[in-house]
């Protein structure tokens, strides 16, 4: 099985096997001894690190706008999502935003510590006057902050 990590694969101690694949973003986030421990011994065991292609990162932010979670996915998580699309592989991670992003593009999805998302849609309202709109910004109305609710 293709499995692309997240950092949180690196943070943990859960078992992972088969072909192994993660970001140069991910990288970055290692900070802590025993993280980049756990990073040495998964490329002793095979793990790559891919930067994915330009056309899976570009399919994933114009999904995470029409999903609504454009505003909460990092950049790290865009490459993590589309490098497990370009290698059609799963991703193990405990982010809820990069979850839902996944399942919704057929993307597997293997949680670590935490209970798996559930499929979230999103609806934006104004927190000023309470209006409803369809993207994030200010109100046209009355210039509130308009902010992201679960529907």
């Amino acid at each position: 099985m293709r499995l692309v990590l997240d950092s949180s694969a690196f943070f943990s101690e859960a078992p992972v096997e088969g072909e192994l694949y993660t970001s140069p973003s991910v990288i970055s986030e290692l900070r802590d001894l025993p993280s980049k421990a756990r990073f040495d011994l998964l490329c002793e065991a095979g793990l790559r690190v891919v930067d994915p292609d330009r056309e899976s990162v570009s399919r994933i932010r114009d999904h995470a706008v029409e999903r609504g979670e454009a505003e909460v996915l990092s950049p790290t998580d865009i490459d993590l999502l589309a490098l497990a699309l370009h290698l059609q592989a799963f991703i193990m991670s405990d982010d809820y935003a990069l979850q839902n992003v996944a399942r919704s593009m057929r993307i597997g999805v293997i949680p670590i510590r935490q209970k798996g998302s559930r499929n979230i849609r999103w609806r934006y309202r104004c927190s000023g006057c309470g209006r409803y709109y369809r993207e994030p910004g200010e109100c046209r109305v009355c210039g509130a902050l308009i902010q992201r609710k679960l529907k």
